[in-house]
Parts: structure tokens; sequence; C-alpha cells
């Protein structure tokens, strides 16, 4: 079976990590076929174009998309996070950011392995407020957080069904309910009445400002983390720096309903300082693909990739990914 397969490189070390990505997907015997798309910081500067509603309607007849990295220095801040890819998140319902970490803490011999859920459709992300008497004294910025019972349960769900089918079974909840009483008090009513649904999971909740200590100092913990999107966002960058660095956090903004494509990428960013210096790991953007390998039902494919990725490797951008791609072609 082949896959359609959308390609976002973008702009700085982008299509560097993708190239070697791709790379290893096909030495896992992936069989896919890939359409680049010319997205990003650079596109917006020569042509003004950040998504057009067109290229968005092209982007639904795929079964995925990778995505290297978006943004450059001389786009102004906002301008590429809400038209391209806060604009693919809304329009085509990539509900869940999936984040999985496994790495070697402080002070343990054991790896940690826990994985969190982000809600990635909804809270400040959405864009309620706005600004009134702009660049006076007497300014006033109003930024809301937009909660829904949908898509609170949605992705609660998501997140017990996740924990269920794991060894631990276990579904913490973090939030700042103590603060932040209406939208929290949402998210815990939720995840209570939710839980009596799976009463072979273990539940337990933190504060947020806890979780970031918990992650440094016990991860332990942790198995399956739901949260809401801006403490997601804030948690997983956390989560990559204790689990061997942010050049090895992978992620999957995913529509587990399926109506239309879910986008995989690294979240290191496009790092403009070292383009073309061979310095950029690719291995973010390689487990990437092998979460997209997974959602495409190419389990096997997937295990070998992250098998492969275990192994201390050293080297240019090509070499890393040469030397995993290697390792694959021997299964």
């Amino acid at each position: 079976m082949s896959h359609k397969i959308a390609v976002i490189g973008g702009d700085g070390i982008g299509p560097e990590v993708v190239h070697e990505a791709l790379k290893v997907v096909r030495a896992a015997g992936v069989h896919f076929e890939a359409t680049d798309f010319d997205l990003g910081g650079q596109r917006y500067l020569r042509d003004g174009e950040v998504l057009s509603d067109d290229t968005l309607h092209t982007l639904r007849s795929f079964d995925a998309i990778l995505l290297g990295a978006v943004g450059t220095p001389e786009v102004p801040p906002g301008v590429i996070e809400r038209g391209l890819l806060l604009k693919m998140r809304f329009e085509l319902d990539l509900y869940i950011n999936q984040r999985p970490f496994l790495g070697i803490a402080p002070g343990h011999e054991r790896p940690h392995d826990f994985v969190v859920i982000r809600e990635n459709t909804e809270g400040p992300y959405v864009g309620e407020g706005g600004v009134l008497r702009k660049g006076t004294i007497n300014e006033v910025a109003t930024q809301g957080s937009v909660n829904t019972r949908m898509g609170v349960e949605r992705c609660i769900r998501y997140a017990f069904q996740l924990a269920a089918s794991r060894e631990r079974k276990h579904l913490t909840l973090v939030h700042k309910t103590n603060v932040l009483t209406f939208a929290g008090d949402l998210w815990q009513r939720t995840f209570n009445e939710v839980a009596k649904e799976f009463p072979k999971v273990d539940t337990a909740y933190n504060h947020v400002d806890a979780a970031c200590i918990y992650f440094v100092q016990d991860p332990h913990r942790y198995d399956v983390i739901v949260t809401d999107n801006l403490f997601g966002d804030i948690l997983t960058d956390l989560g990559g720096a204790v689990s061997g660095g942010i050049g090895l956090a992978s992620s999957a903004n995913l529509n587990p309903a399926r109506t239309g494509p879910s986008m995989f990428e690294p979240v290191h960013g496009s790092a403009p300082d070292i383009v073309g210096t061979g310095k950029a790991n690719p291995t973010a953007a390689i487990l990437s693909a092998a979460l997209m390998c997974d959602f495409l039902g190419e389990h096997a494919a997937a295990n070998h990739i992250r098998e492969a990725c275990t192994e201390p490797t050293e080297g240019s951008t090509i070499d890393i990914g040469n030397a995993i791609a290697a390792r694959l072609h021997k299964h």
C-alpha cells in the first residue's frame, strides 16, 4: 500500500531534517508518494501568501502531512504561527497534540517513558480578545481562553483510551484549578466523569506549577498526562529538555476521527543560525515520521524506526540520517 504524504519542509533547517526523515521512512520499507508544498516564512516574504484556502483544500486530500519547521526572523511574530500552523490545526480539526518522551532522568538508571496529550484547538490560542487604546498609557489588552465541553471531553477521552492501552494504565490531569476556577472546573468535572468509563485506569491531578517540578525531579511518576493547550505547550518543551534535548522531541497533531490528514512535526524550530552547517539533529523529525507511520497503520516500521533511533549517533545531519537508515536495512 502506498500513502500520499504532503511535505512542508518550510524554513531554516526544516528541509534538511525532513529529507533525512523521508530517507529513514523509505529504509523502513514504507511506500509513499511525497508532494512538496512551498509554505512558511520565506514564501510569505516572497509573495505574501501564508496558507490560501485553495492550498488548504488540496492538503485535505492527503493521508498525512510531514512538517519540518517554519518561521524566519524577518516575519513579524504571529503571522506564520496563526496563519499557517494554527490555521491547519483549526481547519483540519487536529484537536490532539501527542508528545511522547523517553529519556534517562538524572539520578535514575531506568528510562522514563511518558506521553503528554495536549488539547490542540481551544484555550488562549483561539484568539479571543483584543486591544483598546493601543499605544497609549491607557492601553488595555485582553486574551480569553475558550474551553468547550465538547473540546475538553474528546481530548480527555482520547487520553483515557491511550492510558488504558499502556502497561501502567495511569492518567494525570494537569491544570490550575485553584486559580482558573471556571476552565479548571470544567476540565476536572469532565475528567472525573469520563474516568468512570475506565475503571482500570488509575488517575491523579497536579497543578501545572507542581508538574513542572515533577518533570525535572521525578518524571517516573507519569505515564500519560492530559492538559489544556497553553499548559501543554509549556510542559512539552520542558519534557523535551529533560528527555535528552529539544532535538529529540517529536510530535503528532492528530485528527483521531480521520476526517482529514494529521500532521507530524519536530518542535525544535527553524534554527536559522545553523542552516546549511550540518549541525541540525534530524532525530526529532525522524521520530515524528515514526508517529506518522503509526497513524498510517505501518506499526512495524514505526517500531523499527524508534528502535533504530535509540543507539547514540554522532556526525552531521546527513550522517545521522544515513546511520539510522542503515540500521533499518538490516531488518
